[in-house]
């Protein structure tokens, strides 16, 4: 799954190093070609990632990330536009008032 799969959640897991539960997106699309199409994916993308945590399916399907904190993050295959950067800002703001947490990280190759 990747994040043009808007309605799915890619990967779930428990950090082992602080013991957040990560909701994974997997971003492999290059920000040079159709950033607007690649940001509206991501939005869409995240909003599905935050509805399956806010409706309690999340606990429902992985009891084990009752508690924890919950981490939405992107794996990206290339580094954020500078367009991007500033929509990871604010999308990072409201979801900290949710209270949880958006990170980025560029995928390292092989």
């Amino acid at each position: 799954m990747t994040i043009e799969q808007t309605g799915t959640v890619d990967i779930v897991n428990v950090d082992r190093d602080s013991g957040d539960l990560l909701l994974t997106v997997s971003d492999h699309l290059p920000w040079s070609e159709g950033e607007g199409q690649h940001l509206l994916l991501l939005q869409e993308k995240l909003n599905a990632y935050l509805g399956f945590i806010e409706s309690g399916e999340l606990v429902k399907r992985f009891p084990e990330a009752s508690g924890r904190q919950i981490v939405i993050n992107v794996v990206g295959k290339f580094p954020l536009s500078e367009t991007a950067q500033a929509f990871f800002e604010r999308a990072g703001t409201a979801i900290e008032t949710a209270g949880f947490k958006l990170r980025f990280s560029l995928l390292r190759p092989n």
